[in-house]
């Protein structure tokens, strides 16, 4: 009887050790797709000061009628040349979602915000975007995060919008509308990328709403040519280069990728670094000037976003 009891006891050891095996690939994989949607944000944070070049030689009209075909001829170009069958016709309305936000609504309404508005002050759309994204997220894919990490992205986001607006001198101005507009916009097409990044890769969801756009964006983009006026400078090509092939295609192609492994709520967090990136590159770029308050809001958003990343929803 005693040798038949010692036996039970060893068989259940070795049923439960196999059990722990497969969560070893679980954090290569959750950094993996951190490490996507922080290129993502690298990408991002590039994008008003490559705007504001790009507004120096072309029209707001111009400038995002023209970056939108060559993103579209970029992404396509890529999709034949990897003969990638069209998505199922279920996935179209959510691929139309994401070419009216991310690829039209939120260029077009930040390029005519940015004709008035500083980088540092059209910042406080980047600001606000992590937690409308969230939001977005809970509505439409039925996520719930924790109260911990709503108390992190509020807290977060109250410390850029603090900061940004410091930045802009505490004013208001008509581009606020622009700005906010874009924000919703944007939240809405990240979400459904996001979604469809689930089923899909995630640069082929980017591909084909650039590519659902084309058809519009091409005559769009003749007739601004045809009313505002042009004028080629280093800055000006640079800067519609980047906004097309970085901001508009690669940097969403990573951004998908990381939102799909680590979750929407996540990955649209880490955004809370981006204005402060912003401002980096504005002062690089556009020789724009911080205050002391830079590396202090800094220091508070990376501790929001390491809560955030470790919050469970």
């Amino acid at each position: 009887m005693k040798t038949e009891s010692s036996a039970i006891p060893s068989a259940s050891i070795a049923v439960t050790t196999p059990s722990a095996v497969p969560a070893a690939p679980r954090p290569r994989r959750g950094l993996g797709g951190t490490v996507q949607a922080a290129l993502g944000v690298v990408a991002f944070s590039l994008t008003f000061p490559a705007t504001a070049w790009g507004l120096e030689g072309f029209g707001p009209w111009t400038l995002v009628a023209v970056r939108s075909v060559l993103a579209a001829l970029i992404a396509g170009g890529c999709l034949l040349a990897l003969r990638v069958p069209p998505p199922a016709r279920r996935h179209w309305p959510g691929l139309a979602v994401v070419a009216a936000g991310v690829v039209v609504g939120f260029p077009l309404l930040t390029t005519l915000a940015l004709r008035t508005s500083t980088t540092a002050h059209a910042a406080v759309v980047v600001g606000l975007l992590p937690l409308t994204t969230a939001l977005f997220s809970a509505l439409r894919v039925g996520s719930r995060p924790s109260r911990t990490f709503w108390s992190a992205a509020l807290a977060g986001a109250g410390a850029v919008v603090a900061f940004t607006v410091q930045q802009s001198g505490g004013a208001l101005s008509g581009a606020d509308l622009y700005l906010f507009g874009a924000l919703v916009v944007c939240a809405a097409g990240y979400t459904e990328g996001g979604r469809l990044a689930r089923v899909m890769p995630g640069w082929q969801v980017i591909g084909w709403a650039l590519v659902l756009c084309l058809p519009l964006a091409v005559p769009a983009a003749a007739l601004a040519l045809a009313h505002e006026p042009v004028r080629l400078t280093a800055h000006s090509v640079a800067g519609v280069l980047w906004v097309a092939a970085g901001s508009q295609f690669l940097g969403l192609v990573v951004w998908y990728r990381g939102m799909a492994a680590i979750g929407i709520p996540k990955a649209s967090q880490l955004q809370l670094a981006q204005p402060l990136l912003t401002l980096v590159w504005s002062v690089l770029l556009l020789g724009e000037h911080l205050t002391v308050a830079a590396p202090l809001t800094a220091a508070a958003v990376l501790v929001c976003i390491a809560v955030t990343q470790r919050a469970r929803g």
